[in-house]
């Protein structure tokens, strides 16, 4: 059996730039990768399956085509033969929620079958195209490195980043990405800021921050007012840096010193807000698969 993570994926910024002829929009974000997230196990079978459980489980209940079995007979048109595997993903994130669950888990999937292959053998760019044909986060999580994510999303240039202490908030609602960004007004555009390579340390890193932003805000806030009160929560702690929402929403991150303050921020979150997803987490850590 083995077993890989799908970690968390969060938007430090966000900007917005023209619609595309394809129907997307030009992105330009600043994407790093959390300690937490999905999980998925693959067990040799007879067929391809799937199972889904975990604390969100119910979330996905009605999808007849999730992203991890269309990435698994993605590999296998690529390979060019059958590869079934019995797969459990185990759903620990909100469903819909800005962090890329999805996404992540169907990058991971790709990952998993990859090992099917010896090295000298696989053609990166087939799979990197075939993430690319699933969905717009899917090459960045795919290769699971924190990095800048441009184009599409499938323009993807490494970052090095500090470790960052967060609190993850979702106030437990979903939003329609289609939804948020039909609402979308105001862009800042691609090409906004100068984008480093990396950072020196994690002050550096949210100092640049704050010449940024996340152009999907406003919109958000008026589909769903919950997440501007969870943004608001979150700026109420003792010993935030910076909090912004990730994606389209709905789930919010705020930045502080260390990991105590962090965790304090969380407990205190919870018990002022029990029905909310609140986690501590370390941003900016890569895929360990």
């Amino acid at each position: 059996m083995l077993r890989v993570k799908a970690p968390a994926k969060i938007n430090l910024c966000l900007h917005v730039g023209e619609r595309r002829s394809d129907g997307y929009h030009n992105l330009e974000s600043l994407v790093a990768f959390a300690d937490i997230g999905d999980e998925l196990t693959f067990e040799d079978a007879d067929r391809l399956s799937l199972n889904v459980e975990g604390p969100f489980a119910s979330g996905l209940a009605g999808e007849a085509d999730n992203l991890v079995l269309r990435a698994a007979r993605g590999v296998m048109k690529i390979a060019g033969r059958e590869i079934p595997k019995h797969i459990t993903l185990t759903k620990n994130l909100p469903v819909a929620s800005g962090m890329g669950g999805g996404s992540a888990d169907a990058g991971a999937t790709i990952r998993a079958f990859l090992l099917e292959w010896p090295r000298d053998e696989v053609k990166l760019s087939d799979f990197a195209d075939l993430a690319g044909n699933l969905g717009a986060d899917v090459p960045v999580c795919f290769f699971g490195q924190n990095a800048w994510m441009m184009g599409r999303g499938d323009e993807i240039f490494r970052c090095e980043l500090p470790e960052l202490h967060a609190v993850l908030v979702n106030p437990c609602i979903s939003v329609s990405t289609r939804d948020v960004f039909a609402g979308l007004e105001m862009r800042t555009g691609i090409d906004a800021v100068e984008r480093p390579d990396g950072f020196a340390s994690a002050a550096d890193l949210i100092e640049f921050l704050k010449s940024t932003k996340n152009d999907l805000e406003t919109s958000a806030f008026a589909l769903a007012p919950q997440i501007l009160m969870a943004l608001s929560a979150l700026r109420a702690r003792d010993g935030i840096r910076l909090a912004r929402m990730s994606g389209s929403g709905a789930t919010c991150f705020g930045l502080f010193d260390d990991a105590q303050r962090a965790q304090s921020a969380a407990e205190g979150l919870t018990s002022d807000h029990p029905n909310w997803w609140v986690k501590a987490a370390i941003l900016a850590k890569a895929s360990e698969d």
